[in-house]
């Protein structure tokens, strides 16, 4: 299942960093992710980095163009076996 979690806003010339939580639901309980995010960032934008622990993913996110959206897709793995994605626009606009 995939979750649209929400709309962020980012310059086309920003660099900045985007989070999902996958815990702040409880969603995880005493789960928790392993191994490395799966981050699907669509052409237009760049994949600078990424970390995460053991409930949150975090990309870095450059590029875009002003006036579009995409949307960005983020799937873990957790230690019980559990796969599951979930996405977010990213608004580009001049600001």
């Amino acid at each position: 299942m995939t979750l649209l979690i929400g709309v962020a806003l980012k310059d086309p010339e920003a660099v900045l960093d985007y989070t999902v939580d996958w815990d702040a639901d409880d969603w995880l309980g005493a789960d928790t992710i392993t191994g490395t995010p799966t981050w699907t960032v669509p052409g237009g934008l760049t994949l600078d980095s990424q970390s995460n622990t053991t409930t949150a993913a975090t990309a870095w996110i450059s590029g875009g163009s002003a006036g579009s959206d995409y949307v960005v897709e983020c799937k873990i793995v957790t230690a019980g076996g559990r796969t599951d994605e979930r996405s977010f626009k990213l608004r580009v606009r001049e600001r």
